[in-house]
């Protein structure tokens, strides 16, 4: 059993960046007491870029404590406070190698499904104050993932966390991630993946895709992994799973 240990919210703000100005929600505050969680959001919260982040299956992204403690020693940091990552949720537990697609947990008087990692846009970068940073998670393989709001309800910092219902195929938020950011594409795991009704729509394409080639026979290729794209989406993925 996990513990919800910070509940992060923050509106959208425009932002200066190499000369240009960028929309992001990525700036995210604790919040004290309680804060009732919607389908679309929590009370408080947004997202500035609605083609890669939010929506139904986005509404709550979700980072571990023990992925600050992980970062904190590989970037010789202290300053880290907690919505750090751009998080909605910060958390003690809920490893990606433990949490599977589909997974159900309760959290106060809300009801989460898992729905897919994350994709790290390059506004992760201009937070963090690191332009590698999108890299750096996907090569590190710590994303995090996302939660849809089954039942809404509100939540608080202490909530336990409470799983309820194991997803069908039983696959880690590390496996799907692994399926899409690396050259690896087993034919049966790309079968797994595809009947697991929980897995976001983009993330369902991507998969579907990579299946149809690997079917087929021929080399599955990730078009975010050519060297030097980095404007839009530093970390390496199809343009459908982001949706």
């Amino acid at each position: 059993m996990g513990r919800l240990l910070s509940v992060n919210v923050g509106l959208p703000r425009d932002v200066t960046w190499q000369g240009k100005t960028v929309h992001t929600g990525i700036w995210k505050t604790p919040v004290k007491g309680p804060r009732m969680v919607r389908r679309l959001n929590i009370d408080g919260d947004g997202q500035g870029d609605l083609t890669g982040h939010g929506g139904e299956r986005r509404a709550v992204f979700v980072y571990q404590v023990d992925s600050y403690r992980y970062w904190q020693d590989q970037l010789g940091r202290n300053d880290f406070t907690y919505g750090q990552f751009g998080e909605n949720f910060t958390v003690d537990g809920l490893s990606d190698k433990e949490v599977c697609i589909g997974d159900r947990y309760r959290i106060g008087g809300a009801l989460f499904e898992v729905t897919q990692p994350r994709v790290t846009c390059y506004r992760l970068g201009i937070r963090m104050g690191h332009e590698q940073m999108p890299a750096l998670m996907v090569a590190h393989r710590r994303p995090g993932f996302y939660f849809r709001v089954l039942e809404e309800g509100e939540i608080g910092a202490g909530d336990l966390i409470e799983k309820i219902a194991d997803g069908p195929e039983r696959m880690s938020v590390t496996e799907i991630d692994q399926l899409l950011y690396t050259a690896d594409h087993p034919t049966e795991a790309l079968r797994r993946a595809v009947r697991i009704s929980a897995l976001s729509p983009g993330w369902q394409g991507s998969m579907n895709s990579l299946l149809d080639a690997a079917i087929a026979g021929r080399r599955a290729g990730n078009a975010g992994l050519v060297p030097g794209i980095t404007n839009r989406y530093c970390s390496p993925s199809f343009e459908t799973a982001t949706s």
